[in-house]
């Protein structure tokens, strides 16, 4: 049995996802294709523009059989966390075959040669890396750098979006140990950080700003018809748009807090809880405040999640702890018919439980911590992290409805209240 698994935010999804969706299928040629998506924040800091439900039913619709949420902790991470989190949840999975990432270079042995000089470091590379981050660089900078010196040729590969991922997706495989076999295909239309809108195949982030601009309708050449459908039924029920701005009820917050205790949070480090304190007492702006704070080494993104950071409270050794030992469940946002014959051999083959309905997480701990005394599954699970990462999730959400346009649609337990999409 082949079953293919893809990393995906879906935000939204638009025809360059469906181009990669239809060309891993083709590599591919799997019996199941499971998705892992981040839920209602994404790995650059921001909400979701329309919540993970309806991007899941989205997902289905264009023929995904199983769509996994990727906890919260992770997908506010860099790239590092980011792709720990997603390929543990394929791993983990225990059917996962096949992996299949777009890469703007196209070149897997290439990814693979520099995942394996970043986890296997060299002398060579780390007194490099030394050097770029003493010069000011941020991490990811310096390593970049640090990877020119010591490679000497392809360095264009190493500067971009979708094969700087891929580079992590590699990486977390050895880390796992995992069989997964990783596939590259091209990525094709506007690069990811490419904001303007140029017709069919636009970016993802092309697209929300025209959405923001009040050009949702021009949207429609970016994306299929049901994407069209189900963003527009969030939007017209107040559900939607969700940007990024509505998050400025956080400064109040940080004004809150002593330097102390911006420093327990994970990622607050190399003096930015200083910057966060004396930039929430300057302005009451948050994108003002992102550009107090920006520094050399300090880039929008990594502030963008720094601040999601410690709104979801995540101190830093449990998201350390996270980075070790992986996820600890799998959250089903949604499946086919034909995703309904998968799960079940999931069921049996994963290290870690599955959770279908949210209100019963607890009860599915319980019955994992059973199974573990009277020795009947070597379940890889951690209690205390298994509550604290699935609590996060819960809260993301609850914050996440706080930002919805319509004020009568803000309450708690969408996760509770939302139905798995069948």
């Amino acid at each position: 049995m082949k079953v293919l698994g893809l990393v995906v935010e879906y935000n939204p999804f638009h025809y360059g996802h469906l181009h990669h969706l239809n060309e891993s299928i083709r590599l591919v040629n799997p019996d199941y294709v499971v998705a892992v998506m981040s839920g209602n924040f994404c790995q650059r800091g921001e909400p979701a523009i329309v919540n993970k439900f309806a991007r899941a039913k989205i997902a289905l619709m264009h023929g995904i059989d199983v769509v996994f949420e990727l906890p919260t902790i992770y997908a506010v991470q860099d790239a590092g966390g980011f792709a720990l989190g997603s390929v543990g949840i394929l791993h983990k999975t225990g059917v996962v075959t096949d992996i299949v990432f777009g890469s703007e270079s196209g070149d897997i042995e290439f990814l693979k040669k520099v995942a394996h000089l970043l986890t296997y470091q060299t002398p060579e590379f780390a007194v490099a890396f030394k050097k770029h981050l003493k010069l000011g660089y941020s991490y990811p900078n310096a390593r970049k750098y640090a990877l020119m010196d010591v490679l000497n040729n392809d360095v264009g590969k190493l500067s971009k979006s979708n094969d700087i991922l891929g580079i992590e997706y590699i990486k977390s495989l050895i880390r796992y140990n995992s069989s997964i076999t990783p596939h590259v295909i091209n990525r094709i239309g506007a690069d990811y950080n490419d904001e303007t809108f140029r017709g069919k195949f636009s970016s993802a982030s092309a697209i929300r700003k025209a959405i923001k601009g009040g050009l949702f309708e021009t949207s429609k050449e970016a994306i299929p018809k049901f994407t069209y459908e189900v963003i527009h039924e969030e939007f017209e029920a107040g559900r939607g748009p969700v940007f990024w701005e509505n998050l400025e009820f956080v400064i109040p917050l940080f004004r809150k807090l002593k330097r102390e205790d911006f420093e327990r949070i994970y990622s607050f480090n190399e003096g930015l809880d200083l910057r966060f304190y004396e930039s929430a007492r300057e302005t009451g702006d948050l994108q003002q405040f992102v550009e107090l704070v920006k520094a050399k080494r300090f880039t929008y993104s990594r502030i963008r999640r720094a601040i999601l950071h410690v709104l979801f409270d995540m101190d830093k050794e449990r998201v350390e702890k996270s980075n070790e030992l992986g996820p600890q469940y799998l959250r089903v946002l949604g499946f086919s018919e034909k995703g309904r014959e998968l799960l079940k051999v999931i069921k049996k083959n994963s290290s870690i439980p599955i959770i279908s309905t949210a209100s019963l997480y607890k009860q599915v701990l319980e019955g994992v911590e059973k199974d573990i005394a009277e020795e009947k599954k070597a379940w890889d699970v951690d209690s205390e992290l298994y509550l604290w990462q699935f609590e996060k999730d819960l809260l993301a959400s609850d914050i996440y409805t706080f930002l919805y346009p319509n004020k009568s649609t803000r309450s708690t337990g969408m996760d509770f209240e939302q139905p798995v999409r069948i």
